[in-house]
């Protein structure tokens, strides 16, 4: 009875057209009301209690990092350098946006703004070479996935929160992952385009390559400066957030002169309109997940998946179909915020580690934002690359089962995952 509740209140406010937050705060009262009770002061005092939490800081910091990545020319010496270097090998192109995927990725944690900068540089150039379009976009839009799952990641810092999982621990699961996907899009683009009949770049001469590379390095020390002081214990991962930030206000203002004081104030308040609509989301799925909680929606649950519950690997397996399946029809935010409270005591109750189940579920969500019909980065490269949505999917194909392909070969070998908190540690 309480997870038909939970079911149908939550997705009937979702049709109505209420946005994703107020959906959660709808099914909340429900179950309030399927309990027995309704208090509307209990509701907003879990709100702010929601919103308050220190590690959400990284949140707005992280953002800021990226508007300031963007706008401070990064993206574009970050391209640049692996143009330098492999721009001149058959199918090239595809592996400067793979590069430069992996690289954005573990520095701005954004998968729609990667997706859009990495597009809106090689796509052009990758129409006169005569790459097919349609697969270049649907590589393009595959690589930018990555960014959920490499650090600094927000969808990382949001599972933190809401699972109560230590977030430094969940940057570093993400590492072997992120690089995984990296790996698989460059066997699956080498499979795919080795037939196709292009033109390669001129190969450039040392002296640019070492231009390229005086230019790019600063952008290319940023990751490793996060994991480092992660890692070392200089920061947290709200400290690392700052420190991003100052460091991309430096390197855009000062180093690459290409972000000029006049359009911090845009970008501050761009910054802010996404820091506002994640962390109401987070609020009130905090409240959600109280209710869920105390409505006994886990049990229920864990119940229902009794039966696969004598391995984990097979419970892993299931779960994994299961967020497959929710990827296809809700976005990132919303699966995230509605699955997270429900399945994580079935996942402590079988005995599987947070943290390894944490890097899983968000990258299963992040491939779900290249999923149809409501993948949002699909929608950004067909804008991007000026191409219809059938035509993107035609090329995108190979990737996505690329990066399936690494997520269910994760599922079985899990202490891949954990390998970097091994070393590390």
């Amino acid at each position: 009875m309480t997870i038909a509740v939970f079911t149908f209140s939550l997705l009937g406010a979702m049709m109505l057209g209420l946005p994703i937050a107020f959906a959660l705060l709808v099914c909340g009262a429900a179950l309030m009301v399927a309990q027995g009770q309704i208090d509307t002061t209990i509701l907003s005092q879990k709100l702010i209690e929601g919103a308050d939490s220190f590690p959400l800081l990284a949140i707005p910091f992280f953002m800021l990092a990226g508007e300031l990545m963007n706008a401070g020319g990064i993206s574009k010496r970050i391209v640049n350098f692996a143009l330098a270097w492999v721009g001149h090998m058959r199918g090239g192109l595809g592996i400067v946006a793979i590069f430069a995927s992996v690289m954005m990725a573990a520095i701005s944690g954004s998968a729609a703004a990667d997706a859009a900068a990495i597009g809106a540089l090689l796509i052009p150039m990758m129409r006169r070479a005569g790459y097919n379009v349609p697969r270049a976009a649907g590589l393009i839009a595959a690589g930018g996935v990555i960014a959920p799952v490499l650090p600094p990641s927000i969808g990382l810092i949001v599972f933190g929160v809401i699972a109560n999982v230590s977030i430094g621990k969940l940057f570093l699961a993400g590492i072997v992952p992120g690089l995984m996907m990296g790996l698989s899009l460059l066997v699956a683009w080498q499979w795919v385009a080795r037939r196709d009949n292009v033109s390669v770049l001129p190969r450039q001469s040392m002296a640019e390559r070492g231009r390229a590379a005086v230019e790019g390095v600063w952008a290319l020390l940023m990751p490793l400066g996060i994991i480092g002081g992660l890692k070392f214990g200089v920061f947290t991962p709200t400290e690392a957030g700052v420190v991003a930030c100052v460091y991309a206000f430096v390197l855009g203002a000062f180093v690459y002169r290409e972000l000029p004081l006049r359009q911090l104030y845009p970008l501050l308040v761009a910054a802010s309109k996404s820091t506002a609509v994640v962390v109401f989301l987070i609020a009130a799925a905090l409240v959600s997940a109280w209710l869920i909680t105390t409505s006994e929606v886990p049990q229920q649950v864990s119940a229902m998946l009794q039966p696969f519950m004598f391995n984990k690997i097979v419970l892993m397996f299931v779960i994994m179909f299961i967020v497959v399946i929710v990827g296809t029809a809700l976005d990132f935010a919303p699966t995230l915020m509605i699955l997270t409270p429900v399945l994580m005591p079935v996942v402590k109750e079988a005995g599987i580690d947070p943290v390894y189940f944490g890097v899983l579920f968000i990258m299963n969500n992040a491939i779900g934002l290249i999923t149809p019909p409501v993948g949002i980065v699909l929608n950004v490269m067909c804008g991007v690359a000026k191409i219809s949505m059938k035509d993107l999917m035609q090329g995108l194909w190979p990737f996505l089962w690329a990066e399936l392909i690494v997520l269910f070969l994760l599922v079985l070998f899990p202490d891949l995952v954990l390998v970097p908190l091994k070393w590390l540690s």
